[in-house]
């Protein structure tokens, strides 16, 4: 495998110096050829993702297929003008002359994609990659394998592999394509393979964009109607049966609205799923059992008001609700990455912001409330990298916002323009007549003062 993969990676090099990326007619070519291997593949993605993560067809859609399709379509109907070279002001000392900026592509780069959106969290990089012109090397995750086995076989059906490739295999692959030199890396997953991502990239001082994740906060206001919430709530936690990066992580909530926002949460979660979830073909299952062993023991956190009920053999595990939480307990130490949700509350916004503070910064934070005041308090004091106001998730979906994270949440954005953004060098360049010179650069010099009044 390490010479397949210097060969492969050898070869992408190649392919990039011919020069046939940087063709702006090939990368449309190549994105218009990855929106059709997506449209006719659905089925195949649907029941890939059902056998990996027991999605249902329509969750499936929604949450991955529907939304790499809307950024393929996005990213084909601009590309053209991202990749068009800008001009910016001169200033008066550079005069006579232009000044532009030139997007060019960084050359070979890997994305190494997660197991709990495996289609969204692979093709969405990947589209901003081709458009900027590089070549790419997809390493899938092996914890989805037949989604990772039914992306390589449709990459390796339709594209020659000196452009794009998918690379299957356990973490041992990850670390063989990392000890190559890449021009830039892209990783989605936890913080602990991000930090050796990070290292392993600093070998060659690649540049990284790290997706991480984090505790990320739902903060409920008192201003809030509950029953909105509890429904976004819901939806927010327990999709893809909470194994979402970007889900809400825990609940803090105003002490007066507690009471009704858990009996509300308690009637939506029957309402989407039934009496018994397990039976829903809307809720998905855990990944494997040894991510469902460790959400099992976060169970003994506070006091189960709702679910709770579980199947190890089936990788079943119920939407859960943990009321009486603390902020010592072991739920609170760790992203849960799962469906449990424990309820934290406050009786003062400001108790509640500072609390929020101390934790490390989230990758998305949601605010329900209805006060102006609280929303701006809100979003200027606590860092993170996006969110929502009374809602959860949506921003993700939305190509014109950034998404990234920010200190042990990620590194970099992406999504739209700022996908092409992120896999481009931005090249400055200053044209001048070669005729015209400025005195005043070349020794020996003159007068300091006169220097310092012409520049003012």
């Amino acid at each position: 495998m390490p010479n397949d993969l210097h060969d492969l990676v050898g070869s992408q090099r190649a392919f990039f110096a011919s020069g046939q990326t940087r063709d702006l007619a090939f990368r449309i070519r190549q994105l218009r050829q990855l929106q059709a291997v997506v449209a006719t593949a659905e089925d195949t993605v649907l029941q890939a993702l059902e056998a990996d993560l027991g999605k249902s067809a329509y969750e499936a859609y929604l949450s991955e297929i529907g939304i790499v399709r809307s950024e393929l379509r996005f990213t084909l109907n601009r590309v053209r003008r991202w990749a068009a070279s800008r001009r910016v002001p001169t200033p008066l000392t550079g005069l006579p002359g232009s000044s532009r900026i030139y997007p060019q592509p960084y050359g070979v780069v890997l994305v190494i994609s997660p197991w709990n959106f495996p289609f969204l969290l692979s093709m969405t990089p990947l589209i901003g990659a081709l458009a900027a012109g590089n070549c790419c090397i997809l390493k899938p995750s092996e914890y989805a394998p037949q989604t990772s086995a039914a992306m390589a076989t449709l990459i390796a059906e339709h594209f020659d592999p000196r452009y794009l490739a998918a690379v299957e295999g356990s973490a041992d692959v990850g670390e063989s394509l990392l000890a190559h030199r890449f021009d830039s890396i892209f990783f989605t997953g936890g913080t602990a393979v991000g930090r050796i991502v990070m290292q392993a990239a600093a070998r060659y001082l690649t540049p990284v964009t790290l997706e991480l994740g984090g505790k990320s906060p739902c903060i409920v206001d008192r201003s809030i109607a509950v029953d909105h919430a509890a429904r976004k709530i819901v939806a927010g936690k327990f999709l893809n049966a909470g194994q979402t990066c970007i889900a809400p992580d825990f609940l803090l909530v105003d002490a007066t609205v507690r009471p009704k926002l858990v009996d509300s949460i308690t009637e939506q979660i029957t309402r989407f799923f039934g009496t018994d979830p397990r039976q829903s073909r809307d809720y998905a299952r855990i990944i494997s059992r040894r991510h469902f062993d460790r959400l099992a023991g976060l169970l003994g956190s506070g006091r189960i008001v709702f679910g709770g009920k579980t199947d190890r053999q089936q990788c079943y595990f119920d939407p859960t609700v943990l009321d009486e939480v603390g902020w010592e307990d072991p739920i609170m130490q760790e992203e849960i990455f799962g469906p449990i949700l424990p309820i934290l509350t406050y009786d003062d916004l400001g108790e509640a912001v500072a609390r929020v503070r101390e934790l490390p910064p989230p990758l998305a934070l949601y605010l329900f409330s209805d006060d102006p005041a609280v929303q701006e308090k809100v979003i200027e004091e606590v860092t993170f990298g996006g969110g929502c106001i009374n809602d959860t998730l949506v921003h993700f979906a939305n190509p014109h916002l950034p998404f990234g994270g920010i200190g042990t949440s990620g590194l970099g954005r992406y999504h739209g323009r700022f996908s092409f953004d992120t896999f481009s060098h931005f090249k400055g360049v200053m044209k001048k007549p070669a005729w015209f010179h400025t005195p005043l650069r070349y020794p020996p010099y003159g007068n300091l003062s006169r220097l310092k009044k012409l520049l003012r």
